[in-house]
């Protein structure tokens, strides 16, 4: 009978397990690098800068990426009292504006199923087999005859064991967007300290 332990204990957990453990572990690294790529590119000028909108200078290299628009607000003359439209300038860093993707793996469930089922199984083969052969001679006496018979009856039996084996994997991954790491979260209160607006002609 086969020994249904060796047959689980024939198998490679550790890659069964750590293979899809080391992958998540590669993903979060690649988040990571993810999430340093967007603020580089996103959040900062380049080192090689273009030109300005318009056509003017480019911004300096490693400085805040900042969005700019107009707007016109009532202003009051303290000592008239007169109020008049003012236009303003706003600047404001993007990475304050947009959320920051920064995916931390919350959860990995892994769930693996073996089912072994040993089947026990005899096969027989039966045949069975008759000849008759009568032949007879006539003369001027007696005549003669003769008959031949067979028989023939064959049994073979086989018998055996097998395994059956049926491995069935699943693999859940929880991810959420984690809380900002400290210095990163400086980083974003300094930039919202950079928000400005100017009044404009």
């Amino acid at each position: 009978m086969p020994n249904l332990g060796e047959e689980l204990a024939s198998l490679d957990f550790e890659a069964m397990i750590g293979g899809p453990l080391n992958a998540v572990v590669r993903a979060q690294a690649n988040s990571a690098l993810t999430t340093i790529d967007f603020i580089k590119t996103v959040g900062f000028t380049g080192a090689s800068p273009q030109a300005g909108p318009g056509g003017g200078a480019a911004p300096p290299p490693n400085q805040p990426t900042m969005v700019s628009f107009t707007y016109s607000k009532d202003k009051t003359d303290p000592n008239t009292g007169t109020v008049t439209p003012q236009k303003y300038k706003l600047e404001v860093p993007i990475l304050a504006m947009v959320p920051i993707p920064y995916i931390r793996v919350e959860e990995v469930l892994i769930e693996f199923n073996a089912k072994l089922t040993s089947v026990t199984y005899t096969e027989t083969t039966k045949s069975q087999e008759f000849k008759a052969d009568l032949g007879a001679k006539a003369g001027w006496g007696w005549g003669s005859a003769s008959l031949n018979l067979s028989y023939s009856n064959k049994k073979s039996t086989t018998s055996g064991e097998r395994v059956e084996r049926t491995y069935t994997m699943l693999v859940r991954v929880k991810a959420t967007q984690d809380e900002l790491p400290a210095g990163l979260e400086r980083l974003l209160a300094i930039l919202e300290d950079q928000i400005k607006e100017k009044e404009t002609t």
